[in-house]
């Protein structure tokens, strides 16, 4: 096969490069199943991969991109056949081994999932690693008893990709979503998705978090963790759940087990690398069915692969709102 274009990390004087270069099949790491990469996306953690300035590449050097979707081109696993439209995200992908800013990618089938009926190719990476991890977080509140009626369900870092999505699921579910977001000026965006209340960061005392207050949200999908994550905490209902997804804020978690075992709320984290094949797979076949966004196309901006080093920088200083998908295709 000609050689392809990829978008390799590198480590040189213990910085972070990252350039475009051609490869080959045989340059990629190892794996059963070639995928020909029509789209992938870019997440937070790619912007951190891409620059340096997260310590998330575990490997140099290695192809950018955590997520991929496209089709097969060669498998030597039954599970998968040439021209089987395809998904993978996590794992090592992006980070360990080889990803998906490639116009052809190798991985273990294992990582493997099939377009479920219903989704697009572009659909996929529209919603990416941020979509499974809204999706997962709602699945695992439902598990925990979360259902349309009980009461408000808060969403923060509401315009990114997760809380985008997040706040387009849960309001297609019925449910009284509560957008907290410290960008005012994008409290439109978020009423179009779905919320609605929009909730300004900057209202919350969060220099006074009680170890209990009142008794406000049947639910919440947290992107920031530290102090925010403390206060939601605080005033989850009884019996609530608390999906802990990011830590865009703080990775620390300053509060008591109060909550925990005073008002039986359930903290759930939320993993979406190393979440079981067939969890995924479920999750996956529900975001092409009942929990599929009804307004995905509003919130992602398609650019070319030449165009993804630019946009790194604005993930880095929060100008990014709802999903960026990178086109391969074309």
């Amino acid at each position: 096969m000609d050689k392809f274009k990829v978008y390799r990390l590198r480590e040189q004087e213990r910085k972070v490069v990252a350039a475009f270069e051609q490869a080959s099949i045989d340059d990629l790491d190892p794996g059963e199943v070639v995928v020909r990469v029509a789209y992938s996306g870019v997440n937070y953690k790619d912007a951190l991969a891409a620059t340096g300035a997260g310590r998330i590449i575990r490997r140099f050097p290695c192809i950018g991109g955590i997520d991929l979707a496209g089709t097969v081109t060669e498998s030597s696993d039954a599970r998968f056949r040439k021209g089987d439209a395809v998904l993978a995200t996590s794992y090592d992908i992006g980070v360990g081994h080889d990803g998906g800013y490639a116009e052809y990618a190798r991985v273990k089938a294992d990582w493997v999932v099939p377009i479920p009926k219903g989704m697009s190719l572009f659909e996929a990476m529209a919603l990416g690693t941020a979509g499974f991890t809204a999706g997962l977080a709602v699945v695992r509140m439902e598990h925990e008893g979360l259902r349309p009626g009980t009461g408000p369900v808060i969403v923060t870092g509401a315009t990114g990709g997760v809380g985008s999505i997040a706040i387009d699921i849960l309001a297609g579910l019925g449910h009284h979503v509560v957008a907290l977001t410290g960008k005012e000026h994008e409290s439109a965006y978020l009423r179009d998705l779905g919320a609605r209340e929009v909730m300004l960061r900057a209202s919350l005392d969060l220099a006074k978090i009680k170890p209990l207050d009142k008794t406000t949200w049947a639910g919440a999908v947290d992107n920031l963790g530290g102090d925010v994550l403390a206060w939601l905490l605080a005033t989850m209902q009884i019996g609530a759940p608390l999906a802990a997804v990011g830590l865009a804020a703080s990775m620390e978690l300053k509060t008591t087990v109060a909550p925990l075992i005073l008002r039986g709320v359930s903290l759930l984290g939320v993993d979406s690398v190393n979440c079981p094949m067939p969890q995924r797979r479920r999750v996956w076949e529900r975001l092409a069915s009942d929990l599929k966004p009804k307004h995905l196309a509003g919130m992602t901006r398609t650019i070319p692969f030449d165009d993804l080093p630019t946009v790194f920088d604005d993930f880095l200083k929060a100008r990014i709102r709802g999903r960026i998908v990178v086109d391969l295709a074309s």
